[in-house]
């Protein structure tokens, strides 16, 4: 799509351009590999590996020091949880930023599984989509021949999947990672005066069958940046976002930065059934096509700023 303004190509043109490099095939392959790991729950292999991956993909899209941020959390049972968030700042410079993120656990075993609830969860819609998108978009904004007048934090957090790994499995869910980072780290990021404009927060958006709806924790939060964003992708995706909101309003990664007063929005298909948290949570269920309709729209909605 062209959109023509007085002075030549407008602004909304300009970003669809962009959006176009945003490859889904691309971003297949990195949640295959992420699943390759093996389940990506507090102290697995999988987890320090996807780490890793993720550190080497930043470095090569152009963030040569990523941020590690160490921390604890004590859970309910008084359960002490070491945790690591990972951040990239892209254009690093800009005073204007604004964070895209995700968490990078997955849970710990497929306990929706009627036959094997102790089996591992592959953790490809849940755990790894959002990374992929994350990574891309990343790709996307480091080949621009110059940065964009906003600066991105790309934020990757720890123990999304709560204190027993389970997420919605477990009564007592909360996200951990966004929760230290939202308290405890965001002003060593941040200093005062300099919070970022805003939040974007992606979860669970490789669905065959992807529908995304507003959120109502979102909407209320931040009105005109949610709806900005399906906007665009009412346009560019018509087939997998709708103007209709959700019939609930859903926790994740955003409320926690909602409560510190940055406006958050997030991007989900919670609908994914019969594979939500279960061993058929593989890469096969994915699709290429779906991925790109968040990645153009993201990637858009960006540029745009």
């Amino acid at each position: 799509m062209v959109l023509l303004s007085l002075g030549g190509i407008s602004n909304e043109a300009r970003a669809d351009d962009v959006s176009v490099s945003w490859n889904g095939a691309r971003a297949l392959k990195d949640i295959q590999t992420l699943v390759a790991f093996g389940p990506r729950a507090e102290g697995t292999p999988g987890l320090a590996k996807a780490r890793d991956f993720i550190v080497a993909v930043l470095r090569t899209a152009g963030i040569a020091e990523p941020l590690f941020q160490k921390g604890t959390i004590t859970t309910a049972d008084g359960t002490v949880r070491s945790l690591v968030n990972l951040i990239g700042r892209w254009n690093p410079e800009a005073p204007r930023r604004i964070i895209l993120a995700t968490h990078y656990d997955s849970i710990v075993r497929a306990y929706r599984d009627k036959r094997t609830p102790d089996a591992p969860m592959p953790g490809a819609n849940n755990g790894g989509s959002g990374v992929a998108v994350l990574l891309e978009t990343l790709r996307v904004l480091h080949a621009l021949p110059k940065p964009l007048t906003v600066g991105v934090d790309f934020v990757f957090f720890d123990g999304e999947e709560g204190p027993a790994a389970l997420g919605a499995g477990d009564p007592h869910w909360s996200p951990l990672g966004s929760t230290l980072f939202a308290h405890e780290q965001l002003d060593a990021l941040y200093p005062t005066g300099q919070r970022p404009e805003g939040a974007v927060v992606v979860d669970m958006v490789c669905d065959r069958d992807l529908a995304l709806r507003p959120e109502g924790h979102s909407l209320q939060a931040a009105p005109k940046e949610t709806r900005r964003f399906w906007d665009i992708g009412t346009r560019l995706a018509p087939s997998a976002f709708t103007l209709k909101p959700t019939r609930f309003p859903i926790n994740d990664d955003h409320v926690p930065l909602i409560q510190a007063g940055i406006p958050a929005f997030l991007v989900i298909d919670f609908d994914y059934e019969p594979f939500y948290n279960t061993t058929a949570d593989t890469p096969d269920k994915c699709s290429t096509t779906s991925l790109e309709a968040v990645g153009r729209t993201l990637t858009a909605y960006l540029t745009g700023l």
